[in-house]
């Protein structure tokens, strides 16, 4: 069993049309392709450093806003300046392109320009030929790149049916500074923005303090994956943040069967703060099993359901801190009580915070902050 043909796809900055990206992604991960989407208004630097710590073999690029000459030719560049030049670049936009603009972005470095007409099924199959081999990989110059491809050599262990060589043996007290935190939860609660906000605010607090995400999102059944916490991670879009995405690739939970490896390479890696999240989970998930972390959240959306349904989440009895998100909703302070209540019966101590993540400044969040950042 081969890795997945893995990319990234983006729409560039001052162009919001994103309905072309979102069919074409679906369209791959329907054939086993692997897709990190940056999501829509991303500039070339942003485009550049995701493909970087993402490790991808390709970036693909929908253009409409009448720019592509230019901005093709700009992250082709960056990348040539980051020596990570065997990542390629293709894309498509429409009826905007024309044959003339091909030639020219080709010239460029540019591998491949699909036009309006073009089959699903033919681009998916161009991508899976051309990407799907093992490239010829430039030696990592920049930590980031170094990084990204250690975390990609123990990710296709796991693939190929190995395990890594020389397994990660990270102790809790050999870590030093670096502190760990995991974030679980249901679908929708609202993980992904809390977490950037709380990368803001890390950013802001510590100027010199630099930030590893390790998301996770899950594999669709016998085929690919959709990637997508990096288009809401805005914040997290800065040269202190190294931020890997990654697949569960058929192990249930919320985790992938590399997590723990990758984790513990972060954890070492001399890193400030180490935000590990799982994907959306249900009611017996206990997906933080790591001697490595110090802390774990479960955010929670107050709409779970009957009070009976809180009795049957396991991860209430072992969560440091719990988070009832989109406080602002009209039955947030009931489930707030509800929580509570559920709480009060166990053993450990155990921290509740209501929190508006989308809320410019909110205090909730500034609090769970607070808690993140206290050394024990």
């Amino acid at each position: 069993m081969s890795a997945p043909v893995r990319i990234l796809t983006a729409v560039p900055i001052c162009d919001g049309h994103d309905s072309a990206i979102n069919t074409i992604n679906l369209e791959f991960i329907r054939h086993g392709i692997e897709v990190v989407y940056l999501g829509f208004h991303r500039y070339a630097g942003d485009i550049v450093r995701a493909a970087i710590q993402e490790d991808v073999g390709a970036i693909g690029i929908s253009s409409y806003n009448g720019g592509h000459v230019e901005f093709f030719a700009e992250v082709v560049r960056q990348l040539k300046k980051y020596n990570a030049a065997d990542i390629k670049v293709f894309g498509g936009g429409g009826g905007t392109i024309t044959h003339d603009d091909q030639r020219i972005m080709q010239r460029n470095g540019v591998d491949k320009i699909f036009f309006a007409g073009t089959s699903l099924g033919d681009m998916t199959q161009w991508v899976r030929q051309r990407y799907g081999t093992a490239r010829k990989r430039s030696l990592g110059k920049s930590p980031d790149m170094k990084l990204a491809r250690k975390l990609t050599e123990i990710e296709d262990s796991y693939a190929q049916r190995k395990r890594p060589r020389k397994k990660s043996a990270a102790k809790r007290h050999s870590l030093g500074k670096t502190r760990v935190l995991g974030f679980t939860g249901p679908g929708g609660a609202g993980k992904t923005t809390l977490i950037d906000e709380i990368v803001l605010r890390l950013l802001q607090r510590e100027p010199k303090a630099s930030v590893a995400i390790l998301s996770h999102d899950p594999s669709v059944v016998g085929a690919g994956a959709l990637l997508g916490d990096r288009a809401t991670m805005i914040n997290s879009q800065d040269d202190r943040v190294f931020m890997r995405s990654m697949a569960t690739r058929g192990q249930a939970g919320g985790l992938s069967p590399a997590t723990e490896d990758c984790l513990a390479l972060l954890a070492q890696s001399d890193f400030d703060y180490v935000i590990i999240e799982t994907v959306g989970t249900g009611q017996e998930a206990m997906p933080f099993q790591s001697k490595l972390i110090d802390q774990t959240v479960l955010v929670m959306n107050p709409d779970y359901g009957a009070r009976l349904q809180l009795q049957k989440i396991v991860m209430l009895d072992l969560a440091d801190i719990v988070v009832v998100n989109k406080s602002d909703l009209d039955r947030a302070k009931t489930a707030a009580n509800e929580i509570e209540r559920r709480l009060e019966g166990s053993k450990r101590e155990q921290r509740l915070i209501s929190t508006v993540a989308k809320r410019h400044r909110d205090r909730g969040v500034d609090k769970l902050c607070d808690l993140l950042m206290e050394k024990k």
